[in-house]
């Protein structure tokens, strides 16, 4: 029998967090969150919580931790959306119907007592968190901003009564052999025809003293109509600044402006350090900080990230701009691949842009629903 308990102990939040860490071990294609980022979601004054109400769940059979799962009432979105959902996340099981079907039990009777009418995921507090059950791509390694999961994983959420909503694609990015002479030339046409710079910001510090709020103004605009987004609170801004911070250099990100220095068009790389938090199951011991420094100084590997562009400009080709950029840096630094991370299926015009590169799609992540009906 598959018993399924609220976490309410410390020894059930050292347990919620260690579950996975067992369950993929030896697995070279899981990459492991920070760890001291993922204890943060039981502080009370986690930053989410302005805007949201957490459960989280064990099962257990036997005496043995078998399964967990979180359901996340993301009240800011309902409230943009009008509707009554409840998102489910951190979701790991063994493989077996009977526990997963006891922990979606669980979010789905606390959706009811909260008034909700549906539940939805993976999907976490925002867009900032890991999301999407991967469907394709088993054997590739994870990005360290996605979750990697098990091949039978989508047949127990299927069976537990929940439906696709949207698909997300993820690409592999390498350089064509020749730099696209064309497409630094309409880069080049774009940026005189409306007077376009790049900034011009010394470091990191430098650049986020500068174009911080600009930025966060361009990712609301950009991401307003994005499945599952919601805008940016103070809070959010903070922990965004210091998570990436902690990896970042000024190379890996750019501000397009105007004649006036209005902030147009925002893009963030990220380098890898999938392999580097591995080893260490994403504690930060002496070596993992050693490889998470040598990753960022000279990264082999790089994951896009965040990208905003001014609606004004959505339409101009700028996209040309940060596109032969990004090629640029990539040829300058060595960079021998770039994954895109999460790009919804329905983006047609970003999978397109994807071609000038030497592109692979090489995984499909999925968003599922079940309405109360259902």
């Amino acid at each position: 029998m598959v018993n399924v308990r609220e976490v309410t102990s410390q020894k059930d939040k050292r347990e919620f967090l260690d579950f996975p860490l067992r369950l993929y071990r030896g697995n070279p294609y899981f990459v492991p969150p920070l760890y001291m980022d993922e204890k943060k979601i039981f502080l009370k004054d986690y930053v989410y919580y302005d805007t949201c109400e957490a459960v989280y769940f064990l099962a257990e059979r036997h005496g043995e931790t078998v399964g967990r799962i979180s359901g996340i009432l993301q009240k800011a979105h309902n409230e943009k959306t009008g509707e009554k959902r409840v998102r489910f996340t951190r979701f790991d099981s063994i493989d077996d119907l009977k526990v997963a079907k006891a922990l979606f039990d669980a979010v789905e009777d606390w959706a009811r007592s909260k008034g909700m009418d549906t539940v939805c995921g993976p999907l976490g507090f925002s867009d900032l968190e890991r999301e999407g059950l991967l469907i394709e791509g088993f054997d590739q390694l994870a990005t360290f901003e996605e979750q990697y999961n098990y091949e039978y994983y989508p047949a127990l959420v299927e069976h537990c009564g929940y439906e696709k909503e949207v698909d997300w694609i993820e690409s592999r990015l390498s350089l064509p052999d020749e730099p696209d002479e064309k497409l630094q030339r309409t880069a080049d046409y774009i940026m005189k025809r409306y007077n376009l710079h790049f900034d011009d910001a010394k470091n990191i510090d430098d650049f986020i003293k500068r174009y911080a709020d600009k930025m966060f103004v361009l990712l609301d605009e950009s991401y307003e109509n994005i499945y599952g987004t919601v805008p940016f609170t103070e809070g959010m801004k903070k922990i965004t600044i210091e998570t990436f911070r902690m990896i970042m250099s000024k190379k890996y990100v750019a501000v397009l402006l105007d004649e006036n220095d209005n902030a147009v068009c925002f893009g963030l790389c990220i380098p890898s350090i999938a392999k580097a938090v591995q080893s260490s199951e994403g504690h930060l011991t002496p070596i993992s900080l050693l490889k998470i420094l040598k990753a960022v100084e000279s990264p082999e590997v790089i994951d896009l990230g965040l990208v905003g562009v001014a609606s004004e400009y959505a339409n101009r080709g700028v996209s040309a701009a940060f596109m032969a950029k990004l090629m640029e840096f990539m040829r300058e630094s060595g960079i021998k691949y770039a994954e895109t991370n999460l790009n919804l299926e329905t983006n047609m015009s970003i999978r397109t842009q994807w071609k000038r590169f030497n592109a692979v799609e090489h995984k499909r992540r999925r968003s599922y629903i079940k309405r109360r009906d259902q």
